[in-house]
């Protein structure tokens, strides 16, 4: 993956066809980046590659050979946006439905070391790479109903982790992101498409959203490349950890 012959920086952004991904897609692309939109709902990828300029590549992350297909279609990368992942579900332990976390375990944990390690030749031959991983407060702490999740973050948060260790002396910075509640489809996802539950996450309390995330990873990626925010995390003002928030309503 030879950067030789290119002058304009790749970022590349997984699960960029809707919130946070998208999100960030658009605000890098106004920072001058050349954008490649990884998702597997490519119509939407199409769609929004066409208002900002970017490129958009079907991606799979929980397929090896989705990913092969996407990373051989890649000529230079310093961004890594690994955005991709989600939750299933609100079961307890006690209940854990196993085909749940074994989603959330494809796509959060097994998903993001298959995009990073097949990444990192052409993010150190950058000269100035970056990885950013957009993880969860729920890779910092537990709460009642989420083992599945919080299992999954605090995996790929480790993998993110320790990566900062390995790659110490070599031209790739690492961010961590950590947000609290934001709105996006993500709660929609993990109830199964029920809007009513959905909803009633957010209700009563002004949660963060896509673009306030996106926001922070553009200033990351505004850095000079002796400066690493080693890890961001964000919540809402009304939240103040996992299990304590405030509502109004």
């Amino acid at each position: 993956m030879s950067s030789r012959g290119y002058k304009r920086r790749v970022a590349v952004v997984t699960g960029a066809s809707s919130g946070i991904g998208a999100a960030t897609a658009r605000s890098l692309a106004r920072d001058g980046y050349e954008v490649v939109l990884g998702a597997r709902r490519v119509d939407r990828l199409e769609e929004l590659a066409a208002e900002i300029g970017g490129r958009a590549q079907q991606l799979d992350v929980t397929d090896a050979e989705s990913v092969e297909r996407f990373v051989a279609g890649l000529d230079r990368v310093d961004v890594l946006v690994n955005n991709a992942g989600g939750a299933k579900g609100m079961a307890s332990v006690a209940d854990a439905d196993l085909d749940d976390w074994q989603w959330m375990w494809e796509t959060n944990v097994a998903g993001t070391l298959r995009v990073t390690k097949a990444l990192l030749p052409a993010l150190e031959e950058s000269g100035d790479g970056l990885i950013v991983t957009v993880t969860s407060l729920a890779a910092i702490e537990p709460y009642d109903n989420g083992a599945g999740y919080t299992a999954a973050k605090h995996g790929q948060a480790m993998i993110h982790r320790t990566l900062r260790l390995e790659l110490l002396g070599k031209p790739i910075r690492l961010t961590e992101i950590a947000p609290g509640m934001v709105e996006t489809e993500f709660s929609l996802v993990r109830f199964d498409g029920d809007a009513a539950k959905a909803d009633a996450v957010y209700s009563g309390l002004e949660p963060l959203v896509a673009d306030d995330v996106a926001e922070v990873i553009s200033f990351v990626a505004s850095r000079p490349p002796h400066v690493n925010l080693d890890q961001i995390v964000m919540k809402p003002r009304d939240q103040a950890s996992a299990r304590r928030n405030i509502r109004t309503g």
